[in-house]
């Protein structure tokens, strides 16, 4: 099991504990954050808290969401991590940050590092990104990143960019969960 992620130069990644509550709630209530999430408002410190007691993707799966946090200051700035999506049978890289930490390299950042974890360490044969449209910052960070959109899709409801990036040494990956 990860509860560990990647570090970067100015990032550590590592499991939400409830000591993180107040940002997580900060982070998820934060309109313009949420606005390409397609997820509902946490409307309470209480409801963060219990999102955090409740995650089970890295007893599930071996691995999850990080928090990221800014090595300088030692403060949660957000989330990076992969996600299983049993529906799909795939892995799904995602971030969400602050907006006071948007525009500086830290999503990209991020991403990049949780993609090479996903390939190194996992060893996964491909890791998806499920983008709105209208995202154009996330979109950005993605393609940064390598991946490259393969169209739109609906997931959940929701029209989609779903973009791909493959394990550029797959011979000795592994599926998803």
């Amino acid at each position: 099991m990860y509860r560990e992620g990647p570090q970067t130069p100015r990032l550590t990644h590592r499991a939400f504990d409830l000591g993180d509550a107040e940002a997580f709630f900060r982070l998820n209530s934060d309109p313009e954050v949420m606005k390409f999430t397609g997820e509902p408002l946490l409307s309470s410190l209480k409801q963060a808290a219990e999102a955090i007691e409740c995650y089970t993707d890295f007893e599930r799966y071996g691995f999850g969401r990080w928090a990221c946090v800014q090595k300088q200051s030692g403060r949660v700035i957000g989330f990076c991590g992969l996600k299983y999506l049993p529906d799909l049978h795939e892995v799904d890289v995602g971030y969400r940050l602050m907006p006071e930490f948007w525009g500086r390299g830290f999503a990209t950042e991020a991403c990049a590092a949780c993609l090479d974890f996903g390939f190194r360490i996992l060893q996964l044969n491909q890791i998806i990104a499920m983008v709105m449209p209208a995202n154009a910052s996330s979109i950005g960070v993605v393609r940064k990143c390598g991946m490259r959109c393969e169209g739109e899709v609906f997931y959940e409801g929701i029209p989609v960019l779903r973009f791909v990036k493959t394990n550029a040494s797959a011979s000795g990956s592994v599926d998803p969960v």
